[in-house]
């Protein structure tokens, strides 16, 4: 395949760190990444972030830069023998001075043993080694690989960068389309780089196949419109469901709902549905939430988490959704108190450093010397059976807030501390 024949997102990708678009934070004056490519002393390099963020493209643009041999493989189909293969070319390379970076894409698909046979080398300097995924590589790759190696983390590309690099394809005669006369509204750019997801490839791709298929007017121009941009852009969801996105975005569910922001839960819910979640494990989290940070301010919560968490079994997606998201409204909206979650963890903590006590004999089993609450209802008539007694610790736990439901709980308590 000619360089005209590649895919526009692989004709203009960067040939430099100058050319390069994205993700100032590791790229940028002074930081580590940077500094080891200005040095040309490579440590292993671990690239993890989502499709489209540049991490293969700045894989080429190393090797370019230290004039090295680039040896792409992509893990999900390549075997240990291709990888020693290239390792023993790696080794007659360097013999006469010829550098080797072994790109290795998708890196977590290799299991342990492919991983540890890379150790070796990456060590004594046969190859440089670039790792590149799209997962979180502590969930996924050995701790000694991970060890030697510099982990940088790329991030989806902004809408600012994204139009960058669009005008960049569109103004490029030699390798973009700027031989074509494309006549691209504003309007257009912003809807690509937006439902783009972050992801410079497909952003490129809509684009190209936009230009390539829209009708050219009398004029000789291309007209690409917001129409044209809504037809050629399919919006996608980086989200999955076995690593750190999944975690980070519960994790921006349950402190939208805990901080009382219905808006921002519901957004947060809404991709997740989107991105496949379980609507189980979803409303597993609303009952948890429902005891941790609402608890006694206002009971019902978790009757009515638990209660979505039992709908959602029975009637599944989509209309599931439906009730999450009453759930989760419900919940944001409520009054919260984390007394009840303290309270457990203190006692807890407890009976962890060691603080055991025995039950006392008057409230074991069959004791007579227990005194029966319900005896006593003429002790305190407007609460009901009550009596001082001894229950086995002195120590507080449960201290209430004046919030909700657990404003009369505390009430109450206090009460009782007077007639003690």
């Amino acid at each position: 395949m000619s360089n005209q024949e590649a895919p526009l997102a692989v004709r203009v990708r960067p040939l430099s760190l100058e050319e390069f678009v994205g993700q100032n934070h590791i790229l940028g004056e002074k930081k580590l990444l940077k500094r080891i490519i200005h040095s040309g002393k490579f440590p292993p390099l671990i690239f993890y972030g989502p499709p489209g963020s540049g991490k293969t493209t700045l894989g080429f643009i190393i090797a370019r830069r230290i004039n090295a041999k680039f040896k792409h493989l992509n893990a999900a189909f390549s075997s240990v023998g291709e990888v020693k293969k290239i390792l023993e070319e790696a080794r007659e390379k360097l013999e006469r001075n010829v550098k080797t970076i072994l790109f290795i894409d998708e890196i977590h698909r290799f299991n342990k043993l492919q991983q540890e046979a890379l150790i070796p080398d990456t060590e004594l300097g046969t190859i440089i080694f670039i790792g590149a995924t799209i997962y979180n590589p502590h969930y996924y790759l050995i701790p000694s690989l991970i060890s030697r190696s510099v982990v940088s983390q790329f991030k989806p590309l902004n809408k600012e960068e994204i139009i960058i690099i669009l005008r960049k394809a569109l103004q490029d005669k030699e390798r973009g389309l700027g031989n074509l006369n494309v006549k691209i509204t504003d309007k257009a750019l912003e809807y690509i780089a937006v439902n783009c997801a972050g992801d410079a490839r497909k952003a490129l791709s809509s684009l190209e196949i936009g230009a390539l298929t829209t009708p050219v007017h009398n004029d000789g121009q291309i007209i690409f419109n917001l129409e044209v941009a809504k037809e050629t852009i399919q919006k996608n969801i980086f989200y999955d469901k076995r690593d750190s996105y999944h975690y980070d975005t519960i994790s921006a569910f349950i402190k939208s709902i805990r901080g009382s922001d219905p808006d921002s839960a519901l957004y947060w819910l809404a991709k997740m549905l989107a991105g496949g979640e379980d609507p189980r494990f979803i409303a597993r989290r609303l009952v948890i939430l429902a005891s941790e940070d609402i608890g006694n301010a206002n009971p019902f919560a978790l009757v009515l988490a638990t209660s979505a968490f039992g709908a959602v079994e029975f009637v599944g997606m989509p209309e599931a959704n439906l009730i999450l998201a009453q759930a989760t409204i419900y919940l944001a909206c409520s009054s919260k108190s984390n007394s009840c979650y303290r309270a457990i963890s203190q006692a807890l903590d407890d009976i962890e450093e060691g603080k055991i006590k025995e039950v006392p004999p008057h409230l074991k089993t069959y004791a007579k010397t227990y005194k029966y609450p319900h005896h006593y209802l003429k002790e305190v008539k407007d609460i009901g059976g009550y009596v001082k007694q001894d229950y086995g610790t002195k120590r507080k736990y449960y201290f209430p807030q004046g919030i909700g439901e657990e404003k009369k709980i505390k009430e109450f308590l206090a009460y009782l501390e007077k007639l003690k």
